[in-house]
């Protein structure tokens, strides 16, 4: 393994920052996110994981697809194509996996989404490895880890005084080569940190399709406030609306506009003619959970067992307590 001492990744970070626009977790008020950083001394070293994931570096909470502009002659589409280089540092494994997972549904399918490719091929992902694992986290229930190297192009693990580094993808090696010298490490490891596990057992173990009518979804959205904010948290999840929008001052032009979504919203899978497929709230937060752990494996090639990685913030973020965990534990216990 090579090592880097922190003195150097530091004034690797701070040359980084001044040249090229360089994202790490950083802390504004109460909130840890990955944020624009100016230089090192920004940056969150102290962190579980950022309090909001990295979707948002690729799938944007509101992005302008194209302008239309029209005239008595003609309609012009004017295309939004993102072109904007950049390096995000300090990324949490199950964040890495969050994009790996969105990239089998935005890439890896036809057509492939150009937005959030063009996003990806223009950003370098580097990871650093948790020293401890949070109160909420589970990725190693998931088939995660909290040094699972997956969908990130470079990985710094700390030890005592520096950093250990692994090269993981051609971008990765484009980093590697600019950083100061790395030297060999002899020193001692150290061990990966061990989080309690939430539940017993395997998610993919459970029998979905048996618990689809199951009354224990309605009972649960009894509490449920379909705010929405575990969707918006969660790495994972990728529904939108796409609408299109008059622009303020400019006579005949509009936007189209693609925002995030969620299946607990009431109206998200009203039809024409008013009919709800999902009308009850419990359908609707119990599709949540058949996504992530039934639907989506079974539709895409995904990089782990389910659609998950275990990062926690959805119970962390839930105003009333609706604990993803929870639910396995109840389905697992269920089954025996």
């Amino acid at each position: 393994m090579k090592y880097i001492q922190k003195a150097d990744l530091l004034a690797w970070l701070d040359i980084t920052a001044w040249e090229k626009n360089l994202i790490a977790p950083r802390k504004i008020g109460n909130q840890i996110l990955y944020q624009p950083i100016e230089n090192s001394s920004q940056i969150c070293w102290d962190y579980i994981r950022p309090d909001l994931s990295l979707k948002e570096a690729f799938f944007p909470p509101t992005e302008r697809l194209f302008m239309m502009k029209s005239n008595s002659q003609q309609v012009e589409l004017v295309e939004s194509m993102p072109e904007e280089e950049k390096i995000i540092f300090g990324v949490r494994s199950c964040d890495a996996l969050g994009v790996q997972m969105l990239d089998e549904l935005f890439l890896e399918n036809i057509p492939p989404d150009p937005y959030y490719a063009k996003r990806r091929e223009n950003t370098t992902l580097i990871g650093m490895t948790c020293s401890q694992i949070g109160a909420d986290c589970f990725c190693t229930q998931v088939g995660g880890a909290p040094d699972d190297p997956r969908g990130l192009d470079l990985m710094f693990k700390e030890v005592e005084d520096g950093y250990l580094l692994q090269v993981l993808s051609e971008k990765g090696q484009e980093i590697y080569e600019s950083l100061p010298k790395a030297s060999d490490y002899y020193g001692k490891m150290p061990d990966r940190p061990r989080g309690k596990p939430l539940f017993i057992g395997a998610p993919e173990s459970i029998d979905w399709e048996s618990h689809f009518d199951d009354e224990y979804w309605m009972e649960l959205s009894d509490r449920c406030l379909g705010c929405r904010i575990c969707a918006y948290v969660c790495p994972t999840c990728r529904c939108f609306d796409v609408r299109d929008e008059p622009i303020a001052g400019q006579p005949g032009a509009f936007e189209r506009l693609r925002s995030w979504d969620s299946c607990v919203r009431e109206n998200y899978r009203q039809i024409a003619g008013g009919h709800n497929p999902r009308a009850a709230k419990g359908e609707r937060l119990r599709n949540r959970f058949y996504c992530k752990f039934f639907y989506y494996p079974q539709q895409y090639h995904t990089s782990m067992t389910v659609a998950c990685t275990g990062c926690g913030r959805c119970i962390e973020a839930c105003p009333v307590n609706i604990d993803i965990s929870e639910i396995i534990s109840h389905l697992l216990e269920v089954a025996r």
